[in-house]
Parts: C-alpha cells; structure tokens; sequence
C-alpha cells in the first residue's frame, strides 16, 4: 500500500519518515501507556528536564503520574540480557507543566532507544541515526556532540570533588569561562588546570579540526582509551553524515546519569535544539539495571516553528452537489478531481471559514468551475 503524505501537516510527515528510518535498522515500535507510578519520576527526578509533574490518584487510591518522559518507561519495562540488545523506536505524547504559564503541556516526541550490551557499534548506529533523522527534516541542520568519558577523566587528573564536577559542568555547559575560573580559583586548581577546562570549552568545530587538538589533550590526561572510542564513533561516519557533525564541548548532560557519547541536535531558524540523546549508562545502575543504553529523542512540537512551505489552502478543491444529483454522478465527479488535485472537499454546502484553491459545480451532471484562487 502506497501512502501519500503530502497531505499530512509537516510534523506528521516528520513523524512518518523517523518511524520508516527506525524500522530500516531493526527498531521495533514500543508502545506504551499515558501514565506511570509517580513513585517512578520521584526515584528519578533529577533526569528530568521539570520536576513539575502532572499526578492524579487511581480508582485504587495510587497516586499516578502522567508521563513526562519516555526513557524512563522504557528502562522501566524492558529486561536484562546478556550479550544481546533490544532496539525499540516510539513517538508518543508527554505530558509537562509549562514553566512560564504553569500550564499543562501535551508534547510529541520521536526517538529510540538502545538497550542492553551496547558496543561501539551500536554507538555508531545511534548517532548517524540521530543525524539522518535531522536530515530526514531539513538539510539545513548540524548535531553538536561530545564525550562526557573525556570530561569526566580531566575532571579525574585535575582532583574535582564530585560537588564541584558538579557546578563545573553546569559552567561549561554555559561557556561561562569567567565564572569557571573564579571556581577554580575558590579550589586552589593549578593554573595549567584551568588552562586544560578553558581550552576543552573552546573546542567547537569540525571533526578535522577538533580531534588532533582533542588527542593532544587525551595523551597530557592519560584519556588515550576514551579518546579512542570518541574518534572510533565520530569517524565511522560517512562524509555526508560527518558534514552535519560539529564537535562542542559545551554539550554535556546530567553527571548522575549520563556517562559518554552526548549531543544535541539543530535545524535552521529554530534556536532551540531539536534532538537530543546520549550514553546513558549511570542512569540504568540507578535503576539496578545491569545493561548499557544509548538513545536520543526529537522533539515532534518544535518543528510546528519551523518555517516550512505549508499547503497554501485547506483544501485544492471544493465540489458542490445538489440533492438531485446521482450519487454515482458525484462519486465520479469527486474521484476525478481527486485524481487531478489530490485533496477535494465534497459536499452540499460549502466549508465554514475554510480556504480552498478552486470551486466546482455539478450542474446537470457536469462539473462547472464557478472560482479559481489557485
């Protein structure tokens, strides 16, 4: 079966190429339900972007959250294996406050998620897919990466108490080189130290021109075997796929939960990143969760701002019919026009408020154009 989706709103056609991609690769579609234990999002409250969450009590007086993340559920619901992986795909709806009007949100999102023994393959997998899904919505798009292993082993040479990992991160994460020096100044971090965070936060560029500097700097921290893996998966790219890629230090996630490979991803004119994922290793051992994962999702609700050519009318074409018309004589009046315009709005009276590119008649079993806007 054929489906046309050029009469589908853009995020919809989004949503149906990611699924074909996914599927491509072996993802399986993982539904799941609206809602979870909120003792669930209370364990894990710091993985969330809002601690903000939307609870009611069920018929059996549990309290119940609507979800406002997709990982979660799915490390919730998926089993340990040994020397195997699961590799589900979803687009599902969460559920969020929104911070500036505290009111309730409905969000659309698409991703995947890999689970289980994940290797450098599987990273590889992960991130051209989440590259391909960017190009899959526009070409005009780049996905800023980087290794929270490499962070954290210059964290490891320099001595960083976990607190100051902490706030460190959060500086790095704002290319707040002023603040971070004041940080490390109130920890007595040596001047060469400061010297290697400074130099790691102005790393933002090429895969060309970045990893030579980035080995340089592994070899002086003795990360050698995570710079290996970070430059194994960035390479493994093809050259279409590497011309998205820019490498940005600044790109980093939660300490807690996320251990490795990290990025975000962006399209033209919409400021805010549109896709985001990485290793997250540390957040399945907060679960008791012996396997690896990696994953990322897109976030389908902010491409409603992104400046697409939209169909210019609701509707092609419009044709009116009396009650003294045939049905066969407007069934095949209707198919017709189907056939030439693609979408045709059918009926006795024409649409309320509705715009429509051209305006026919059935008169005496003829189809008549009474208006042309097209």
């Amino acid at each position: 079966m054929i489906i046309e989706t050029d009469n589908l709103k853009y995020d919809e056609q989004a949503v149906f190429l990611l699924r074909s991609l996914y599927s491509k690769y072996g993802y399986k579609q993982y539904k799941m339900r609206k809602f979870e234990e909120y003792d669930l999002y209370v364990r894990n409250k710091d993985f969330l972007i809002s601690d903000s969450v939307i609870t009611f009590t069920d018929t059996n007086g549990k309290l119940m959250a609507l979800k406002p993340d997709v990982t979660l559920s799915i490390v919730k619901n998926t089993k340990d294996s040994d020397g195997s992986v699961q590799k589900v795909y979803y687009d599902e709806n969460v559920y969020r406050v929104s911070k500036g009007t505290h009111s309730y949100k409905e969000i659309k999102q698409a991703g995947l998620e890999c689970i289980g023994d994940v290797d450098t393959y599987c990273v590889c997998e992960v991130l051209s897919l989440a590259v391909k899904s960017l190009m899959t919505i526009s070409e005009s798009c780049v996905v800023d990466v980087s290794d929270l292993a490499i962070l954290f082993a210059l964290y490891d040479y320099i001595g960083l108490s976990y607190e100051t990992r902490k706030r460190m991160t959060s500086l790095i994460s704002d290319k707040n080189t002023h603040e971070m020096k004041r940080l490390c100044e109130d920890m007595s971090v040596s001047a060469e130290s400061t010297a290697l965070l400074e130099e790691l936060i102005s790393y933002n560029g090429t895969p060309d021109e970045i990893l030579p500097r980035l080995e340089a700097m592994a070899e002086r921290i003795g990360a050698q075997a995570e710079f290996s893996e970070f430059e194994s998966v960035v390479s493994s790219l093809d050259e279409e796929l590497q011309s998205k890629l820019r490498i940005d230090f600044s790109v980093v996630s939660d300490i807690n939960y996320y251990n490795g490979i990290v990025f975000k991803g962006f399209i033209d004119k919409i400021p805010d990143s549109v896709l985001s994922g990485g290793r997250y290793d540390s957040l399945m051992q907060s679960m008791s969760r012996k396997s690896k994962a990696i994953g990322f999702a897109v976030y389908i609700d902010m491409l409603e701002r992104f400046n697409i050519k939209e169909r210019e009318f609701d509707y092609a074409a419009v044709l009116l019919y009396s009650e003294n018309d045939g049905i066969s004589t407007v069934k095949n009046a209707a198919q017709r026009l189907i056939n030439e315009y693609g979408c045709v709005f059918t009926a006795k009276k024409l649409p309320e408020k509705a715009t429509y590119g051209k305006l026919f008649k059935l008169q005496n079993g003829e189809v008549i154009l009474i208006e042309n806007n097209a």
